[in-house]
Order: structure tokens, then sequence, then C-alpha cells
């Protein structure tokens, strides 16, 4: 019996096998990691809409604590862009033939915690298309489109040198509706490592999916990267309108015209004198 009893013991005093080791965490990591969310990741457009503003918010994971950047790029979805100029033919003005780019974003925010010159180089900023300046902007290419009633949409290629001016007008007129933006206060940190940044939504922003890149620099260099997506979607009566128009143009242009033209056959009736 004791010759059991001390087996039992030295059993029990015996090291079992090594557990397996806990997966480090984001802060005990040599690497730095950034962390991202939204408040909200869907805007519900309605008849009294009047924009939106989304926060978002993160923290910076880096052990060795190394001075960083916070860099927030929202761009939403891409449309093409019509654009057309004066210009004086025979002492007359006339609109110039326009120039279509194939898409550009229909909204574009970057936000950082100082200037974007400040945290990366040109090549870096461009290559990551941060700020307006390096935008990507999708350039315009030849084609010439004929409709059913001779209607002819041209689109002029090789602008060269003219390319910039182009394309200049095109984020002059997004700044001036207040769909591209550049605020170089726009992330704040709250705290050691903690970050928080603001996404106004203007009244015009377009519906679609929007995606925000947020990015960690050190020393000059994107290290970590998050994505995160947003949607802008119309509900209500303004969502079965866009439906109808876009899915039925015919029977909503159809329906628009007897609207127009009722309501001015009843405003006739209202104020006709006898």
């Amino acid at each position: 019996m004791t010759a059991a009893l001390a087996f039992a013991a030295a059993l029990a005093a015996a090291p079992g096998p090594p557990s397996p080791p806990l997966p480090p965490s984001p802060a005990a990591s040599t690497t730095p990691v950034i962390s991202a969310a939204l408040t909200d990741t869907n805007v519900q457009v309605k008849s009294d809409f009047r924009g939106a503003r989304i926060v978002l918010y993160g923290a910076v994971f880096d052990a060795a604590a190394r001075p960083s950047d916070v860099v927030i790029l929202v761009r939403g979805p891409e449309q093409p862009v019509r654009l057309t100029r004066k210009q004086r033919v025979a002492g007359l003005w006339l609109n110039s033939r326009p120039v279509v780019f194939r898409g550009a974003p229909g909204f574009y925010r970057a936000a950082s915690n100082r200037p974007l010159g400040d945290i990366a180089n040109f090549g870096v900023l461009r290559r990551l298309g941060a700020g307006v300046d390096h935008l990507t902007i999708n350039a315009p290419e030849e084609q010439r489109t004929e409709t059913r009633y001779g209607v002819r949409d041209v689109v002029v290629s090789r602008l060269g040198s003219d390319y910039f001016v182009w394309r200049r007008a095109v984020v002059r007129l997004k700044e001036k509706a207040g769909l591209y933006h550049e605020d170089d206060e726009g992330v704040r940190f709250v705290d050691r490592g903690l970050f928080r940044a603001e996404i106004a939504l203007p009244t015009g922003a377009p519906t679609g999916v929007y995606r925000a890149d947020i990015l960690l620099f050190q020393n000059g260099v994107a290290v970590s990267r998050r994505i995160r997506t947003l949607t802008v979607e119309k509900v209500g009566l303004e969502r079965a309108l866009y439906v109808w128009a876009h899915e039925r143009p015919w029977s909503y242009g159809l329906a628009a015209m007897a609207f127009a033209m009722l309501a001015g056959w009843a405003a006739s009736a209202a104020f006709r004198r006898d």
C-alpha cells in the first residue's frame, strides 16, 4: 500500500506535456498593426437627407512605440465625367467637343494627422493615390457613339498637355460640389495609439459602395493597412422611383410627361379667369 501511494504521488508531481503557446496579442507583436472600424456601415438616403457624418475610430499596436502617422482614404463609386468648355469661333462663344473621362470617383476624402507631404514622399503618395493631387482618374479614350436618333457623343483622346487642364477641371468641379476634400488635420489621436476621424457625406453623395483605406505610416513607409466598406443607398419612395427610372426608363418618362401635363392643366384651370 505504501509503494502504491508513493507511485501515485510521484505521478501527480511529474510534469505533464507542455500546453500550446497562446497566440501573440497585437500589442505584443513586433510588427506594427493598425485596426479600425466605422460607427455605421450603411447610410440610408431619404427625401429629408441632409448629409451624414460617419465616425471612424481605431488603434495602432506597436510594441516599440515608434512615431506613427495615420492616413485615411475614402473613395466612392466611380462615375463617368463629361466636360465641355467655351471657345471663341468666328467671334462666337461655342462649346468645345466634349471630353469624357471613363471613370472618376464620385466621392473622395483624404484625412491625415498632419500634411501628406510630411508623411511620405511624392512617389509613395502617387502610388497609393493619397491626396487630391495624386487621385487616380481614368484617362479619356477615343470612341464615337451614335444613337438611333443620330446624336453623337465624341470622346477626345490624346489630349497631351491639355489632359492636366481637364483633370484639374474635374477636381475643381467636384471640390465645389463638396465631393472631394483633403484634410491635413482630419485624423486626431485621442490617446496613446487611439485615433478617430469623421467622414462627412454631403447631400449630393452618390449611392453605392464606398471603400475606406486606413494606412499606418512609419518613416515614410506604409507598414500596415485595413480596408472597410460603407454603403449609401436610397430607401422608401426615392428608392422606388430610382429603380423605376433605371429599369423601365420608357414607362418612367411617359409617366413623368403625363404628370407634368396634368399639373399644367390643373394650374391653368385653377387660375383661369372667366
